[in-house]
């Protein structure tokens, strides 16, 4: 692995150096001080990925997700795509695809399994892929919800919000979408109104939606301008990413594959991601589920590479089940932990980034929320996950997104990266000449190996309260939830917004009102 993965940026670097590991024990539990932060850093992880499968039962998978693509195919509803598939080799009737095993052994070939993505922050560039580890804000839920305004339709006011907080916290590596749809916001211009406030709350790398050619063309040029480059150069640096969903089960509709010919022809970062729940979109099993999954995912990366050989791309898994009586999604089940395990043996399969995801279906921040989410969060890090959308503030089953649940997340994903960190086997660190220093029946508060490390010495939870219940009861008891509430509203208080240059700003402001005359993009597919 890369040793220097792990290392945090230095806080001269950093526009919040003065919340560097020194002071990331401040009071986060309601009483006000600096908001427990790991420094921002590159994550990776230091052990291999989990597998739950054999490689014998992995070539199963994938020699029935051959056959399922060769002899049941996959309909392309685009006729431009079916073209140049069928150029490339495939079996065209109708809408219907269907792809000879050799043909998709060799396009998964020119994939490539490692690549950088490009933020107008360059602190902010991600390696994706091997054992590198990235986290996203949630994406997409039409609603929101925090203590005090309840659940509620999604606006730009609430939009902002998230930003700023994706800002704010360092363990955030990347914009997945919008946080929250600013559905106040006239769905023809919206992409526009979203990623201009995207480019100025944030120096992230972000999401285009593949929603049909403009939208993503007008996402390409937001990004090249945010990051101040020629075409040329962002052709060489990818800097946008865009998911994109098959209406599992087997097909890929026309807005989707339009985005693809877009980003791909232009080497921008695709990932393709079934959606695919046992039981609905997907064989009740987990295996077939897990093979339709992988037959959707492998046609849509085949595509990308028919569009430009090398064009980047990750493979997606979103693959879990559904409650049988109510046909409700279900996550964090486990289901849902086999399927990010065997997802990411599929990937590293075919020598891909992995995408995975941290859901649940609770409604609101409870045992219920936190559970779910950690057990998605450890099928997400024993599966080799690299690319973890939805990492924070998902809320009902991802029509919420959650003020205080995306706090919570925060500090579940600080604690994955803490996890991540090899653990220090040198001779200081084991310790020996302080178990000397106290010797039988003692203390180690005081001890002198104590002492050096004790602002540092274990994770600083961001909200977790450690109390005892004299101190709980004096603080007036405060509950999880109460104390998510008080250190988003913190963080917001905190943000600063990054700098811009001005002549970019300029010439975005100008590009997105420019578009915004000319009627954005259109609304019926």
């Amino acid at each position: 692995m890369n040793e220097a993965a792990n290392e945090p940026l230095s806080p001269e670097t950093s526009r919040r150096g003065r919340r560097d590991a020194a002071n990331r024990r401040g009071a986060g539990a309601g009483v006000k001080g600096a908001i427990p932060q790991l420094p921002r850093r590159k994550v990776a992880r230091a052990f291999p990925p989990m597998s739950i499968i054999s490689a014998d039962e992995v070539e199963s998978i994938h020699q029935a997700s051959l056959r399922v693509l060769s002899e049941i195919g996959m309909d392309f509803n685009l006729p431009e795509a079916r073209d140049l598939l069928k150029k490339a080799g495939a079996d065209i009737s109708g809408e219907r695809v269907r792809f000879d095993p050799v043909m998709i052994e060799e396009l998964m070939k020119s994939a490539p399994s490692q690549f950088t993505f490009h933020a107008r922050n360059p602190e902010n560039n991600a390696r994706i892929g091997g054992p590198n580890m990235l986290f996203g804000t949630v994406g997409s839920p039409p609603n929101c919800a925090d203590m005090e305004g309840g659940r509620r339709t999604g606006s730009q006011a609430d939009y902002r919000k998230f930003l700023k907080l994706a800002q704010y916290f360092n363990c955030i590596g990347f914009i997945a979408g919008y946080p929250v749809e600013p559905v106040d916001v006239h769905a023809s211009v919206r992409h526009l109104e979203a990623l201009r406030d995207a480019v100025i709350l944030t120096d992230k790398p972000f999401h285009a939606y593949s929603l049909g050619s403009e939208r993503i063309l007008d996402g390409i040029e937001i990004a090249r301008i945010s990051r101040g480059i020629s075409a040329e150069q962002m052709e060489r640096e990818p800097s946008l990413f865009t998911i994109v969903n098959t209406n599992s089960p087997l097909k890929l509709d026309m807005p989707m594959l339009r985005g693809i010919i877009e980003m791909s022809s232009r080497n921008q970062i695709v990932c393709i991601t079934p959606f695919t729940l046992a039981g609905a979109m997907a064989p009740v099993t987990v295996a077939g589920a897990v093979v339709e999954q992988n037959a959707e995912a492998l046609a849509g990366l085949a595509f990308t590479q028919v569009v430009r050989k090398g064009s980047p791309v990750i493979y997606g898994g979103f693959t879990s089940n559904v409650d049988m009586k109510s046909g409700a999604p279900a996550f964090g089940t486990p289901e849902y932990m086999k399927a990010c395990i065997v997802g990411g043996q599929m990937a590293r399969r075919y020598n891909l980034p992995y995408r995975t995801s941290n859901t649940c279906a609770a409604n609101t921040v409870d045992a219920q929320a936190a559970y779910e989410s950690v057990f998605s969060l450890w099928g997400v890090t024993m599966g080799g996950g690299n690319f973890i959308m939805h990492g924070a503030g998902w809320l009902e089953g991802g029509l919420v997104a959650g003020f205080e649940k995306f706090v919570l997340d925060c500090d579940l994903i600080q604690m994955v990266m803490e996890f991540m960190t090899p653990l220090d086997t040198s001779e200081d660190a084991l310790g020996v000449e302080a178990i000397r220093e106290v010797g039988p029946g003692g203390h180690f508060f005081g001890a002198q190996h104590t002492l050096a490390r004790y602002s540092n010495a274990f994770y600083a939870p961001i909200i977790s309260d450690w109390r005892n219940s004299q101190q709980w009861e004096a603080a007036g008891k405060p509950e999880a939830m109460q104390r998510a509430n008080t250190v988003y509203k913190q963080a917001l208080e905190e943000y600063v917004e990054p700098a811009l240059d001005p002549a970019r700003r300029e010439e975005l402001d100008a590009f997105v009102e420019r578009r915004k005359r000319e009627g954005g993009a259109p609304t019926d597919f």
